[in-house]
C-alpha cells in the first residue's frame, strides 16, 4: 500500500510547455522519498540525471536515478544494503492548455501519475516509485557466495558451521545438490 507523506517530485513545466517541439530541459536530481511505499526500505535520497523534452503531446521525462535499498538475503534472510538503478521513460500530457487556458480532456488510458496539472507542474513520483520496484532484484543475495540456513537448525552457516549430523545422500542425487 502506498505511503506519501511530504515526497513529492514536482517539476514546473511551463516554460517548456510555452517552447518548441524539441525544447529540452535537464535537472540533476537529489530528493530525500523515504516514505514513498511502506514496502520500500529507502536508506538513501534517489539522485541522477532528468531530461525533460518537449513533444507535440507533452513532455517526455527520461531518467537515470539510483537509490540504496535495504533488501533481505533469499538464502540467509540477512538484511543487506543494495543499490538499485531505474532507468524510465515516460510522457506527461497536460489537462489545461498553457496558452488558452481552456481545459484538456484527458485521455481513460492514461495514468493519474502521467498527467501534468492545472499549474502546469508535473509530479514523476509516482513513475519513480513504480520504476524502484521494477528494478529491485527477483532474488536478492547479501552476496554470491552466501551459505544460507542449515536446513535442519536453521543456524546461519555465513556464521560459522552448525552441529547438526550430515545425512549421507544418494550418490545417485548428488549431481542435484550441486544445482542448490
Amino acid at each position: 500500500m502506498e505511503a506519501r507523506d511530504e515526497t513529492t517530485m514536482r517539476i514546473n513545466c511551463a516554460q517548456l510547455l510555452k517552447g518548441p517541439t524539441g525544447a529540452a530541459r535537464r535537472l540533476d536530481l537529489l530528493e530525500d522519498i523515504t516514505g514513498i511505499d511502506d514496502d520500500l526500505n529507502l536508506e538513501s535520497p534517489i539522485r541522477g540525471p532528468v531530461n525533460l523534452i518537449r513533444t507535440a503531446d507533452g513532455i517526455l521525462v527520461t531518467a537515470s536515478l539510483k537509490t540504496d535499498l535495504e533488501l533481505e538475503c533469499r538464502r540467509c534472510l540477512e538484511p543487506f544494503s543494495a543499490t538499485v538503478e531505474l532507468d524510465f521513460q515516460e510522457e506527461f500530457h497536460p489537462s489545461v492548455d498553457i496558452s488558452t487556458g481552456a481545459k484538456i480532456p484527458v485521455a481513460d488510458t492514461e495514468e493519474d501519475g502521467t498527467v501534468i496539472d492545472e499549474q502546469h507542474v508535473l509530479d514523476i513520483t509516482e513513475v519513480v516509485r513504480q520504476a524502484i520496484f521494477l528494478a529491485v532484484p527477483m532474488s536478492p543475495l547479501c552476496r554470491e557466495d552466501c551459505r544460507g540456513l542449515c536446513s535442519m537448525c536453521g543456524q546461519n552457516l555465513n556464521e560459522g558451521q552448525c552441529q547438526c549430523v550430515a545425512e549421507t545422500v544418494d550418490p545417485r542425487l548428488e549431481v542435484l545438490k550441486e544445482l542448490l
